[in-house]
């Protein structure tokens, strides 16, 4: 059951910024080029569970990486500690991701999924990267989580206006991603305040 807090939608134990269901995103890769994967404070955060996946999947990822990327991945290792941020994906100068991969349009994708859409592994890639834009941050006492809408202001200006453009919510344009963090039921939910909310506003 959800119900209204101020700015904030409060489904069980999470709390949803209201412009998750009220602002327009979707991203436009030939735009942004992918620069999430670039551009940032550290790497990709990690859950706990994720160091798991990702020592399980890092054999079958391995080739689809750059020489650079794998070296740095044996110099700094699969993952690291960040006091900020918990535990990160490394990055190369502080730059792009160092599972980042760039095409020959430019556009930087995640060497991970590229191994989980062929097929070689069963994980797609770090949450933290699937949910992006949306940015979640625990509560002081582990008890409940914020979950809030933080594009990056020039990196995501074209998603903004291609998600206005295309009248897509941001829940909507990730639909997948907040599914597989916190299950249908809680999207159901999710959907249906949004609709409420649209109704009665």
């Amino acid at each position: 059951m959800s119900l209204f807090l101020q700015t904030m939608i409060a489904i069980d134990n999470v709390l949803i910024s209201d412009a998750i269901i009220e602002d327009r995103f979707v991203c436009d890769l030939n735009k942004c080029k992918g620069g999430c994967c670039v551009d940032g404070d550290a790497g990709a955060p990690l859950e706990d569970a994720e160091l798991q996946e990702l020592n399980a999947a890092y054999e079958a990822v391995l080739p689809y990486l750059t020489e650079e990327s794998q070296q740095q991945l044996e110099k700094q290792g699969r993952y690291l500690f960040n006091p900020e941020f918990g535990w990160v994906t490394p990055t190369i100068d502080s730059k792009i991701c160092v599972y980042g991969i760039t095409d020959n349009n430019g556009i930087v994708k995640c060497g991970i999924e590229q191994a989980y859409n062929d097929g070689k592994i069963g994980w797609r890639k770090p949450i933290s990267c699937h949910l992006f834009p949306i940015r979640i941050k625990q509560s002081r006492n582990k008890k409940s989580e914020y979950v809030n809408y933080q594009p990056r202001e020039d990196l995501c200006s074209a998603a903004c206006t291609l998600g206005k453009k295309l009248k897509v919510p941001v829940y909507v344009f990730l639909k997948d991603a907040i599914i597989r963090k916190y299950g249908l039921t809680f999207y159901e939910t999710l959907e249906a305040t949004a609709k409420f909310q649209q109704v009665n506003s």
